[in-house]
């Protein structure tokens, strides 16, 4: 320790795990550690509240990138080749680096690509790969490329062998084989999942091109990695940290002994299964701190999505927003500084560590089956049941999408803005699909359901549960108007005026057993719900006319969607 280090810290004397678990246990006051502090992920990793260096001894740190610096992409919507072009240069001019097009069969790429010579261009070709594979085989004998095409040559490796051969050896810069660790992310699949099986497919590729007379240097070169960057944050920086780990014990299984010249190309993409058609703007944070993570993880490039891609093709000012979120990380946060800057953090060393040993796992376990090709069915099952669990989570409203399952904005319609929705699963559109049939029932002269909350008794309970009802009812785009009373006269005589649909009861458990029934003979036909779950009143609450409970182990969206069948919303 340097001089200036001791006298900085030499008043602070050294604190044992052992003395830190006993202030932790003091402070629990006998309450479960496990219960109270440890995180069990979806991934089925442990998460403690703290690390220490003896967390990470023995832990073999990542390969770092030469430099901190990542590539802006944009991604261009645009199919005409000529508008797509223009809107490259423009991208271009305004601080983008590379630049991705969608295409398909027959696409132009000399009108395309013209202008562009230097610049990384990516193929966003989905189904469409080997196609456009040979018109970019095509492209390049007149023309040299650099950047990516997302084939995943497994289905089709002997037609895509010899044509991505001819493409390398035309242009070394360009890499026309993708390992789409994204989609399985996109389809629902937990981080361990989109890491484990993403190089999985990657070690497939590298076995089909091996096999079809590449060397393993060649292949390794020819192969770039696309992940999809979620809100997981430190899991988001550690999974890339850990690819790179992953990465590097591969290469050495092909006995490659110094992995530094084959290091894998990283391209990150904000992660759409995690946005919104509701409150869109909140979009812009989530892609802020994804663009982030990807950034302090190592990507080699990353794309943006515009904050509305989930309901409108992006214009201008939707793409400048992606741009700029970009440019603000480098510009003025100065992320492209510092190499590895999560480097020494004992939390996120610990985490790469598990999230590398753990998708190894997984990739050993693939292997076992024979391979990618042979376990596909079974990979996709496991993706699928990961999907349904966090399904599971977004109904129930364990996991929290803000303006969309939890503090809807009441006011907010969105039905006339929805002009070409995203495809592929989105974690919201559970919800989504609710409020917008609310909209069309609306829109086609229905009536909105009416909400009353019917505020009565503690003070402290009353508004606690009314706020959680309107939160609740709001997400279905139901109409809610929050009210205290003293009795239930009042109460009744108030939902007649104002033409309530139902009303909400928000009192205290003790109370609700003499509140409840005289509103429900008052009330006749009209629905009163009961805010809580009064378990010891229960049955004579529902014995009096209760027509159901809302509480915070309700699945949300299955009760909103009965409550729209029952008040006779269509659409």
């Amino acid at each position: 320790m340097s001089a200036t280090a001791e006298r900085l810290f030499s008043e602070f004397p050294p604190v044992s795990t052992a003395e830190w678990e006993a202030a932790i246990q003091k402070d629990l006051k006998g309450a479960d550690y496990a219960k109270k502090l440890l995180w069990q992920t979806e991934e089925g990793i442990t998460v403690k509240p703290y690390y220490r260096s003896e967390d990470i001894a023995g832990l073999q740190r990542p390969p770092c990138k030469a430099t901190a610096d990542w590539a802006i992409c944009e991604e261009i919507g645009e199919t005409d080749p000529k508008a797509a072009n223009a809107a490259a240069r423009a991208a271009l001019a305004k601080g983008a680096d590379q630049i991705s097009f969608s295409v398909g069969p027959g696409a132009d790429l000399s009108a395309l690509t013209e202008g562009l010579h230097g610049v990384p261009l990516h193929f966003r070709a989905g189904d469409h790969g080997l196609a456009v594979l040979q018109a970019i085989a095509e492209l390049v004998k007149t023309r040299p490329l650099r950047g990516t095409l997302d084939l995943c040559p497994v289905p089709c490796a002997q037609e895509a062998a010899p044509l991505g051969k001819a493409v390398v050896a035309a242009s070394p810069g360009f890499h026309p084989f993708a390992a789409r660790c994204d989609r399985f992310a996109e389809a629902g699949a937990t981080t361990v999942q989109e890491l484990g099986f993403g190089l999985a497919q990657a070690v497939e590729i590298l076995s089909l091109l091996t096999d079809a007379g590449w060397s393993v240097e060649q292949a390794l070169r020819s192969l770039f990695l696309s992940f999809s960057t979620g809100p997981n944050y430190f899991f988001e920086i550690a999974k890339l940290r850990a690819a790179r780990m992953c990465w590097s014990q591969i290469t050495q299984s092909y006995g490659i002994a110094d992995d530094s010249a084959v290091r894998p190309l990283i391209h990150c993409r904000t992660a759409l299964w995690d946005k919104t058609i509701y409150d869109p703007y909140v979009n812009l944070l989530r892609a802020a701190t994804e663009a982030m993570s990807a950034a302090l993880g190592g990507a080699d490039s990353v794309a943006v999505g515009p904050f509305d891609e989930t309901f409108r093709p992006a214009d201008d000012f939707s793409r400048r927003l992606a741009r700029n979120t970009q440019i603000i990380l480098k510009k003025e946060a100065m992320l492209d500084k510092v190499i590895d800057p999560a480097g020494g953090s004992y939390y996120v060393e610990w985490l790469t560590g598990a999230l590398a040993r753990e998708a190894w796992k997984l990739l050993q376990r693939v292997e076992s089956e024979g391979g990618f090709l042979k376990a596909e069915a079974w990979v996709w099952r496991q993706v699928e049941q990961s999907r349904q669990s966090r399904e599971a989570a977004v109904a129930s409203r364990r996991r929290t999408i803000v303006g969309t399952n939890q503090y809807p904005n009441l006011e907010e319609k969105m039905l006339a803005e929805i002009k070409t929705p995203a495809a592929g699963w989105r974690a919201a559109a559970l919800f989504e699909q609710i409020r917008l049939r609310t909209e069309r029932h609306a829109a086609a002269g229905g009536k909105t359901p009416k909400f009353l909350l019917a505020e009565m008794g503690d003070l402290k309970m009353r508004k606690a549960r009314s706020g959680f009802s309107a939160n609740f009812f709001g997400c279905a785009g139901f109409e809610v108007l929050a009210r205290y009373f003293e009795t239930p006269e009042q109460a009744a005589a108030e939902a007649k005026t104002c033409g309530a649909d139902a009303v909400v009861l928000c009192s205290s458990d003790p109370e609700y057993p003499a509140l409840a029934p005289p509103l429900c003979r008052l009330l006749g036909s009209t629905p009163v719900i009961v805010a809580g779950y009064p378990k010891d009143a229960v049955e004579q609450l529902e014995a009096a006319g209760v027509a159901g409970f809302i509480h915070i182990r309700s699945n949300a969206a299955e009760t909103l969607a009965a409550w729209q069948q029952k008040l006779g919303v269509k659409g």
